[in-house]
C-alpha cells in the first residue's frame, strides 16, 4: 500500500510539473512572438532609413523646403 501512495505522489509532482511547464511555454512563445513583431517593425524602419540615405546621398532627395536650384 504504501508504494502505491509513493508511485500517486510522484505521479501528482509530475502532473503539476507539467503543468507549470505549460505555462512558461505559452508565457515563452508570446514573449517570443511579440519579439519578432518588433523585429520585423525594425527591420523595415531601417530598410525605410537606408533608402532615404542612398537618396540623399545620391542627390536626388530634395528636403521640401529648399527651394529649386532657378531662384
Amino acid at each position: 500500500m504504501n508504494e502505491i501512495r509513493q508511485l500517486s505522489d510522484r505521479i501528482d509532482a509530475l502532473e503539476a510539473r507539467l503543468m507549470y511547464q505549460d505555462v512558461t511555454i505559452e508565457t515563452l512563445n508570446h514573449t517570443i512572438t511579440a519579439q519578432w513583431q518588433t523585429i520585423d517593425g525594425l527591420t523595415r524602419q531601417v530598410s525605410q532609413l537606408n533608402e532615404r540615405l542612398r537618396e540623399a546621398e545620391s542627390g536626388s532627395f530634395r528636403p521640401s523646403n529648399e527651394p529649386p536650384p532657378h531662384y
